[in-house]
């Protein structure tokens, strides 16, 4: 059964699609069987993983809505040798439409519950909204990955963040929980950075990453190519931070499953 993350953020522009697509390509090369769902309208996720979303005829939008399974939605990343179900700006329409649909809040998790045994992981990259879209998200995943900078705004909205995460478990998504807080952009010369790093590892624990995330120039320049970084330039910084991070999801996954064997 496919292990489901929905990587979500409400502040824009810090790092949600750059690890979503990273972390497929990088999930895809240990031999996982990956799908990234694309839930944001702006279609980053589509295009960095080498997929045109202006030519797309079909998409997210259609599952969402009911006008298409997801199996006939379905492209191939070629760069990322992962399954995309892609997005563009039809997306944004889907958040009037779903108002009026019976279990709105539900019908990303049907639309993906035919595919939970196909893939090791579902990742979904969420808009940076707490929206319907978002909630979908939620309700449709296992566990919340949270990237985010290390700087004093960054911590108010990670409060909202665990706020809505801890109502969705309560009352849609029992199974739902944090499954860790990914530090991105970060810059060991700040302090501020140091001091906001501090204290996420002091309220949070083992729930943050032991993986940074550094300012790299090589993470911006790779979604222009269509290719995630961990494949067009491996050996860079930011790619090699985002091999770390695959490597330390594993591990926690496998001490998982060896906890509840031995349960």
């Amino acid at each position: 059964m496919a292990r489901l993350f929905a990587v979500v953020n409400q502040k824009g522009g810090v790092g949600k699609t750059t690890t979503s697509v990273n972390l497929a390509a990088g999930l895809a090369g240990q031999g996982r069987r990956v799908l990234l769902v694309d839930l944001d309208p702006q279609g980053n996720a589509t295009m960095g993983s080498g997929i045109d979303k202006r030519k797309l005829a079909r998409t997210i939008y259609h599952v969402l809505l009911g006008l298409g399974e997801a199996s006939s939605v379905m492209a191939r990343s070629e760069s990322g040798s992962y399954d995309l179900l892609p997005a563009n700006r039809e997306l944004a329409g889907a958040e009037v439409e779903l108002v009026e649909l019976p279990n709105r809040e539900s019908r990303l998790k049907s639309a993906l519950a035919p595919l939970a045994t196909e893939y090791d992981y579902i990742l979904i990259d969420c808009p940076p909204s707490l929206s319907l879209l978002t909630l979908n998200a939620l309700v449709a995943a296992q566990k919340v990955l949270i990237p985010m900078q290390c700087e004093y705004y960054a911590l108010e909205g990670l409060s909202d963040l665990v706020g809505t995460v801890k109502r969705v478990r309560s009352n849609l998504n029992p199974q739902l929980e944090i499954a860790g807080l990914l530090r991105t952009m970060y810059d060991a010369r700040n302090t501020l950075s140091q001091q906001v790093s501090a204290q996420l590892e002091e309220h949070f624990g083992e729930k943050v990453y032991r993986t940074l995330v550094p300012r790299n120039v090589r993470l911006a320049e790779a979604p222009s190519y269509g290719t995630p970084a961990v494949v067009w330039d491996r050996a860079s910084r930011g790619a090699q931070a985002y091999l770390a991070l695959v490597q330390e999801i594993l591990a926690r996954d496998i001490e998982t499953e060896n906890r509840a064997v031995s349960a």
